[in-house]
């Protein structure tokens, strides 16, 4: 389904379907080891990315993880 919708970081995102999650963050230039990804309220695994499967309408809350020093 081309042009379905999520909401991420309170941002509705046109995206194409069937989509992994990783795929997603990848389509976004978000490396996926650099991210903490909520979906739907449920904090997601790294190695789950690239099987959870998105939905239309889901909400997803990226935080970038930033070294400090």
């Amino acid at each position: 389904m081309p042009d379905a919708q999520v909401i991420a970081n309170g941002k509705t995102v046109a995206t194409s379907l069937p989509c992994s999650l990783e795929q997603f963050l990848i389509n976004r230039q978000l490396p996926p080891r650099s991210v903490v990804v909520e979906l739907n309220s449920e904090a997601v695994s790294p190695s789950e990315f690239p099987h959870r499967q998105l939905k239309a309408g889901d909400r997803l809350e990226i935080v970038r993880i930033v070294a400090g020093g």
